[in-house]
């Protein structure tokens, strides 16, 4: 007897009506809001690790930067490197201002900070987290650990799913997050769908000169940074920490230049403009210092807003000697000044993850999948949500909000 009559004879088995692959943030919300939709719908989430939510428990410092706040399709879309224009048309179905809703429907309030970024008001992940467990307990959805998958077949209308165990559905959900090995996406691959190669995204720039490692901790608001020879900048707070450069404008410039920094074997040329300004504003302001403030003691008078002890650095590195004044100067060290201050240079070898928020740049190629509905256009009654997709966003809560809007187009699709 052939394996597909095996399988038609096997009517005692249980079939459920979705099973969705990883429990992280997409399933969850997938999951959760079929239920919601559909009453009485049999769901099992599959997750391959013994935690749930993991990457929800650590984002924001383990605070869950659940969004931002982003008034329109087409700004929010502007945050993702990969993926932009499918997610600019479907976050008019669903957008930030429909996750803030749908977290305060479900007894979750959200609070805004300064930089946009969106937080449960108790500070902690937990929160999110209790929401999904209390809500995926309420609709009675099935949660099994340790469950990799490694195979999914597809008989008739029935999809088979192989972990060691087996498992069936009518549909199927795949929302496993990121692989960082491409060897981990064979299952989906065998399917018939494009990978696209994974490589990293959010990450710090390591500098093993360590020309600023004294400068540990010291952190500019507004700064400018640039991969030399290339277009790439970003603008935002720089940090300089013992082992080079963080801050959300690094952390952002890695993201848009993923796939350069990657060719490069991460070894090229930071440009840090700590001032933020133009070259030639900088150039003015201080040949205007120069001139009228003559007498003022330049190491101790910090320009620009800098910090004191990032000042003095560029200041003592330009060869301005202690005690000297503005008049006692001469052009060469100003134009160096100017030059550390507009493009002070880092050489880069290697990066750092960004703590434990690993996003991955690549996944399934978005050619495969009809973003309308997130079914696969190779596998009918298979759908995708999340990162492991060919999608991307900058720190700050763009991820997340791609998973939640993905999931829940798809979670409106499976409901029809």
């Amino acid at each position: 007897m052939s394996a597909h009559s095996q399988f038609e004879n096997q009517t005692s088995i249980l079939v459920y009506d979705l099973i969705v692959i990883g429990g992280g943030a997409a399933g969850f919300f997938g999951a959760i809001n079929l239920a919601e939709i559909r009453k009485e719908t049999r769901i099992l989430i599959l997750e391959k690790s013994t935690k749930l939510l993991a990457k929800v428990k650590v984002s924001g410092g383990g605070r869950c930067n659940v969004t931002h706040q982003c008034i329109s399709p087409a700004e929010l879309s502007q945050h993702y490197p990969r993926g932009q224009k499918p997610l600019k048309n479907i976050f008019h179905q669903f957008q930030a201002t429909d996750t803030i809703t749908w977290f305060k429907k479900h007894g979750v309030d959200l609070k805004t900070e300064p930089d946009g970024r969106m937080f449960p008001t108790t500070n902690t992940s937990q929160t999110i987290i209790d929401c999904f467990l209390g809500l995926a307990k309420k609709h009675a959805i099935e949660i099994k650990l340790s469950e990799a998958v490694n195979r999914i077949e597809k008989h008739a209308d029935t999809f088979i799913v192989f972990t060691g165990k087996e498992y069936r559905a009518k549909k199927i959900l795949v929302a496993t997050g990121g692989f960082n090995k491409p060897e981990n996406y064979g299952w989906l691959k065998n399917l018939g769908h494009e990978i696209i190669k994974p490589i990293p995204s959010l990450f710090t720039f390591n500098n093993p000169d360590k020309q600023l490692a004294l400068l540990m901790g010291v952190a500019v608001p507004q700064a400018e940074v640039r991969i030399a020879g290339t277009k790439f900048c970003q603008h935002g707070p720089v940090l300089i920490t013992h082992w080079g450069l963080s801050g959300p404008a690094v952390i952002k410039l890695s993201a848009w230049a993923a796939v350069y920094l990657h060719e490069k074997n991460y070894t090229f040329t930071a440009l840090v403009n700590w001032t933020g300004k133009p070259e030639l504003e900088v150039r003015q302001h201080l040949m205007k210092l120069k001139q009228n403030s003559s007498k003022k003691s330049i190491l101790t008078n910090p320009e620009f807003e800098l910090p004191k002890r990032l000042w003095e650095a560029l200041c003592i590195l330009a060869g301005v000697e202690e005690g000297k004044i503005w008049v006692e100067v001469p052009h060469k060290i100003i134009n160096r000044l100017i030059e550390l201050l507009y493009a002070c240079s880092f050489a880069i070898k290697g990066k750092t993850t960004f703590k434990e928020e690993f996003v991955t740049c690549g996944g399934v190629s978005l050619s495969d999948i009809d973003f309308s509905t997130m079914q696969s256009k190779k596998v009918s009654g298979l759908y995708f949500a999340g990162e492991v997709l060919d999608v991307d966003g900058e720190t700050g809560g763009f991820n997340f909000q791609s998973a939640w809007t993905t999931a829940w187009v798809a979670a409106t699709q499976l409901a029809r």
